[in-house]
């Protein structure tokens, strides 16, 4: 026979009141705390869906980002204060995010080289929220772009209107990889729509990207550093590539978090 999963109930779900006999609530049966706990994950699962993460991306929240003690390897990084400018980098980057996510506002946008870690905070930032009850959603800018293009053909499940309004409206939007899109015309007035409708009516939106601000659409740039911005470069090298730059993950971190390197992109 299976243990039981909650000692209070008795797997039942429900509790009855202590109350006398005559009593108006005598026999009315009450939801146990059980059932309030498995709402909030079947909710917490339900945003996850809509958030469009991926499985391995659950895994990447605030206290799986390292921000110390990194075995880099000499040939990378060998001055010790170096290294210790890094992490103090990783950590900024780190504290910044957590308050981002505690009360998102206005824009909160990403620089650095790939590898340094920026989709990771951006995917904690959204594990956050989830956590809190709260939507979001969570878009590379070149997949976005396909979506969106894919949505105009007859067959397609989400209209192109459905899918765009679904992107501006987001309560909180992250664009990952923004400047690694091609840059068609068609593709950066999509992304001016998209930004200008969220800068106008003040929705909080998080933006990563490899690209000096001077180099992308300057409309993008001027509204992204705009009132309520927050800006980081994260100053850490890239972690990933063919060579392993760094030793085995220290421990307490599940494997299947660390994929190539500490951070994401």
């Amino acid at each position: 026979m299976d243990a039981l999963r909650c000692p209070i109930c008795g797997d039942l779900g429900w509790l009855r009141r202590d109350v006398p006999v005559g009593d108006p609530n005598f026999g009315v049966p009450i939801p146990c705390q059980c059932q309030a706990a498995q709402r909030s994950q079947r909710s917490r699962e339900q945003l996850f869906a809509l958030s469009r993460l991926g499985e391995r991306q659950r895994l990447m929240t605030f206290e799986t980002f390292y921000t110390s003690d990194i075995p880099y390897d000499d040939t990378v990084i060998s001055a010790p204060q170096q290294r210790q400018e890094i992490y103090r980098s990783l950590r900024q980057a780190r504290e910044a995010a957590q308050r981002f996510a505690e009360e998102p506002h206005g824009w909160f946008v990403l620089l650095g080289e790939n590898g340094c870690g920026k989709t990771h905070l951006g995917v904690a930032i959204c594990n956050e929220r989830i956590r809190r009850g709260e939507a979001v959603l969570f878009q590379v800018v070149p997949d976005l772009l396909d979506h969106l293009r894919s949505a105009f053909a007859p067959n397609s499940s989400l209209t192109y209107d459905e899918l765009f309004d679904q992107v501006r409206e987001a309560p909180l939007l992250v664009l990952d990889d923004l400047g690694a899109q091609s840059s068609t015309a068609w593709a950066q007035e999509k992304l001016f729509q998209i930004v200008n409708h969220r800068y106008n009516h003040n929705l909080p939106t998080v933006v990563t990207t490899n690209v000096p601000l001077e180099q992308l659409d300057s409309r993008l740039a001027s509204r992204m550093t705009d009132r309520g911005s927050t800006l980081l470069l994260i100053k850490a090298p890239d972690f990933r590539g063919d060579t392993p730059r760094r030793l085995p993950a220290a421990s307490g971190v599940p494997p299947s978090a660390r994929g190539r390197g500490p951070h994401g992109r």
